[in-house]
């Protein structure tokens, strides 16, 4: 895809959501309890409800093209990859329910990239509940103008991302050369938290996002697809403290040293990474771990728990200027396919 910006920023945000300003009321006979609608709350703000339910408070950031890129000039961020605040993508909807909601948010990031004049690219949503429905949206995402790829859950009803049924969804992705950026959603293990509901964020969704990366290895995903660019958000989760451990067991059990293809470390270095870990001795460690040509900025933008000073984050850790500049934005080019500008 091409970008055609002019700014003097350079950052390249690989995790930023929208939400639109509203929902379209469902079209069928009865709507999903899970379909979303919006409600208002105070000044700017309105409230996301789910299943009659208020799921977040958010702010007309999420969908004000012109105030989020006065906040992307103030990060020095040239670029933001937009992608539906995750909740939305709707895999425990019936799929032929599903498809319109995905397909409106999908045209409202395609409004706001256009709109940013080549400072948003889109990463859109598909109903991967039925993987034929989901490569034909693709399909269309990839025919639109301002699209770089899809946004995914770590898992899908349950499912992790590297089980067969979804071998033939990364097989379009790859052959559209679509991205594809991992997002945690509703993650295993939260029944295990003790405290507020927060704590899914802060600490199950780093796990979700780890064992969904294990299982891109496991299941020899990258091997098998080559081409595919696939991201993982959160600075993938547990996965950096899970490799040793998985590149261990490979030598010590033969089951898994016969299934897989490459070794857990060559594998975990051909895919893609945010920078989101708050925290300059965990992203250094990341890059010690993934390579620095496979990290990128990552804020999840513009939610509350989020990181404010991406670039000065990576400028923190004292790289070369290189390797600063394969972290800010290079990487990030390479993987959202864009071909000219920063």
């Amino acid at each position: 895809m091409q970008a055609a910006y002019r700014c003097a920023c350079h950052g390249i945000d690989v995790h930023a959501h929208i939400v639109p300003a509203g929902f379209p009321s469902y079209l069928g006979a009865r709507a999903p309890r899970d379909w979303p609608s919006m409600q208002p709350a105070h000044a700017c703000h309105r409230h996301v409800v789910i299943d009659e339910k208020i799921y977040r408070t958010v702010s007309d950031l999420c969908w004000d093209t012109d105030k989020r890129i006065a906040d992307m000039d103030a990060q020095n961020v040239a670029i933001q990859a937009i992608s539906p605040m995750p909740e939305l993508l709707s895999y425990w909807m019936e799929a032929a329910d599903a498809l319109p909601l995905l397909q409106y948010l999908n045209d409202t990031i395609a409004q706001m990239c256009e709109a940013s004049a080549g400072r948003m690219v889109g990463l859109g949503a598909v109903p991967l509940q039925d993987v034929e429905m989901a490569i034909g949206e693709l399909e269309r995402l990839m025919r639109t103008p301002g699209f770089a790829g899809v946004e995914i859950g770590s898992n899908i009803n349950g499912a992790p991302i590297g089980a067969a049924q979804f071998d033939a969804f990364f097989e379009a992705c790859e052959a559209l050369g679509a991205a594809v950026f991992v997002h945690a959603l509703r993650p295993t293990g939260k029944e295990r938290l003790v405290g507020p509901a927060q704590l899914v964020q802060a600490l199950a969704f780093p796990t979700d996002v780890g064992l969904a990366a294990a299982s891109a290895i496991t299941s020899n995903l990258i091997v098998r697809r080559p081409k595919l660019r696939i991201a993982f958000s959160h600075g993938g989760g547990t996965l950096a403290s899970l490799l040793p451990r998985l590149e261990q067991a490979s030598q010590v059990f033969a089951p898994l040293r016969e299934t897989l293809a490459l070794s857990p470390r060559e594998q975990a270095r051909r895919l893609w990474y945010d920078s989101l870990v708050f925290d300059a001795p965990t992203l250094r460690h990341l890059v010690e771990t993934f390579g620095d040509t496979r990290v990128m900025l990552g804020t999840d933008y513009p939610f509350a728990f989020r990181e404010r000073d991406p670039v000065g984050g990576v400028q923190a850790l004292g790289l070369d200027a290189a390797a600063a500049q394969r972290l800010i934005y290079r990487n990030a080019r390479e993987f959202l396919g864009i071909r000219n500008g920063a």
